[in-house]
């Protein structure tokens, strides 16, 4: 297809789909997203998976738009900032998931990190927790 010819189908498509940033069942009751993708029937693929999730690693934490790490340096900066990478980036899961309000809620977990108690018996106490939002149990 040439270039020309892709750029008036796509001007086309857009006319007569729409853009919708959010799902929303078309006229055939099909969920739908975009620029009439059919997630029904057609998905994503896995690049544009990766591709949404480069997106929302920046902006992550339940739907809020802020950065999850500006959060931790905003919300627990004694705590976060004195961590090696592999547990920031525990914490920076877990805010992914869970927001910020939900990794709050692991009280003990925040509170053996804090008082820098043994790091393995910080990750078990949050490896034996269980969030009722989101039934993760493990790391």
């Amino acid at each position: 297809m040439t270039e020309a010819l892709m750029n008036r189908i796509k001007a086309q498509l857009v006319r007569h789909e729409g853009l919708r940033l959010k799902p929303y069942r078309c006229t055939a009751g099909k969920l739908t997203i975009g620029i009439g993708r059919n997630l029904d029937d057609c998905g994503i693929s896995q690049t544009e998976a990766y591709v949404i999730l480069e997106n929302d690693i920046p902006r992550s934490g339940r739907g809020q738009a802020q950065n999850c790490e500006q959060q931790l340096l905003d919300e627990i900066p004694e705590i976060y900032n004195g961590l090696d990478k592999v547990r920031k980036s525990v914490l920076l899961n877990i805010c992914f998931n869970l927001g910020i309000g939900g990794l709050r809620s692991f009280n003990n977990t925040l509170a053996l990190i804090a008082c820098g108690s043994n790091p393995k018996l910080s990750v078990y106490d949050l490896s034996r927790c269980r969030s009722p939002r989101s039934g993760i149990s493990s790391l």
